[in-house]
């Protein structure tokens, strides 16, 4: 048997994860938690594989689960699930103070970001994303190159962010 908490899980969490894992340590009996940062979804698999010590007690994780990952659980025979609301993630989008401030709207995001978008003819196609610019995304934005820096595939906070902002840039067009 193992005899101390295995925790994986949400990379935006793990460092208050830590913490407290390395206080529990401490202040108790108990070995320190051991805390892994797979990113969310990555956590979430390795928690609903199964039950017994080779997967983890918990998964921290910056969004809920899904019904899919819920689904991927019980199928694994991991249904006692309880979820503890510690704190809420934040998305930030930001630019250099040096430069222009901009104002971008989920649109341009959507528009800047996604792997395909509505033809610039206007037809109901969706297209290669041709945007280099933010102003070819919208030309009250500076002609500056876009460039993002953001978490992987597996974040819970990307995983936010797909939902919030580009479902929410894609929901403008209206097919």
């Amino acid at each position: 048997s193992r005899d101390m908490i295995s925790v994986v899980g949400s990379s935006t969490v793990y460092p208050f994860s830590t913490v407290v894992a390395e206080r529990y340590g401490k202040k108790t009996e108990f070995k320190t938690p051991k805390i892994e940062s797979t990113g969310t979804g990555g956590g979430i698999k390795l928690f609903c594989a199964g039950n017994g010590i080779n997967t983890p007690d918990m998964s921290n994780a910056s969004r809920r689960i899904k019904r899919s990952e819920f689904a991927m659980c019980a199928k694994n025979g991991v249904t006692d699930i309880t979820e503890v609301l510690i704190g809420y993630d934040g998305i930030v989008v930001a630019n250099s103070k040096s430069a222009q401030q901009m104002q971008l709207s989920r649109k341009d995001l959507f528009l800047a970001l996604a792997d395909k978008v509505p033809a610039t003819d206007g037809s109901e196609k969706l297209i290669s994303n041709p945007y280099k610019t933010w102003k070819e995304v919208n030309p009250t934005l500076p002609a500056v190159k876009i460039e993002v820096l953001g978490p992987p595939p597996t974040s819970g906070t990307r995983d936010a962010f797909v939902e919030l902002v580009m479902e929410g840039g894609c929901k403008k067009f209206a097919w």
